[in-house]
């Protein structure tokens, strides 16, 4: 069957990672925080924070502001909210193979509602993405199947008739056993590779 649908994360492949590890090292040097002590508390909070059962507010109260603090909440969700970026070239990538082959997009992400939703608004995603199955939103997160099944039901595909870009290796795996053609997203010339091997080419 001809591939009729995009699947795609979003962080790590059409934006820079919202808050994973790196970008909680980051806040732990700039903030000054303990980042034995963070982290713990961080692992204990993070499932229930993505799955959409807490608030920002909530989970960064747990983790950071258990004690007093120099700076403030307010500081510290700019902070991370300003640790998003655009990765342009798979956004623009995605949007011409949208038009030419008229796919239907749906992101499946696992991320926190406000992150999910600051970063929709921020880089349009929108324009070309037509459902969002977000663990935040859905209340469960990959490698859950059900979140596959769900993009799936949505779109109204066969699994041999998505291609999804995904940089985590565990995930690729996960969709692949649902028979989807999942695809280890590393950059941007080797992804667009493997999906002009599978039909969708932009050349």
């Amino acid at each position: 069957m001809s591939i009729r649908a995009l699947f795609l994360d979003v962080g790590g492949v059409l934006l820079t990672n919202g808050w994973d590890s790196d970008t909680r090292r980051a806040a732990v040097r700039h903030f000054q925080l303990d980042a034995t002590e963070t982290e713990s508390r961080h692992r204990m909070l993070f499932d229930t924070y993505e799955i959409g059962k807490l608030t920002l507010e909530d989970y960064l109260h747990q983790v950071v502001f258990y004690k007093n603090r120099r700076f403030t909440l307010a500081e510290l969700k700019r902070w991370i909210f300003a640790q998003s970026k655009a990765y342009p070239l798979m956004i623009d990538g995605v949007i011409r193979l949208k038009a030419r082959y008229g796919l239907k997009v749906a992101v499946v992400s696992n991320e926190g509602r406000e992150l999910t939703e600051y970063r929709i608004r921020k880089f349009q995603l929108t324009r070309f993405v037509d459902f969002f199955v977000c663990s935040s939103f859905i209340h469960f997160r990959k490698p859950d199947q059900d979140m596959y099944r769900m993009a799936l039901d949505l779109i109204q595909v066969h699994p041999s008739q998505v291609a999804y870009l995904e940089d985590r290796a565990f995930f690729v795996e996960v969709a692949h056993r649902l028979g989807i053609h999942a695809i280890q997203h590393k950059n941007f010339r080797s992804s667009m590779a493997s999906l002009a091997s599978l039909g969708l080419g932009l050349s």
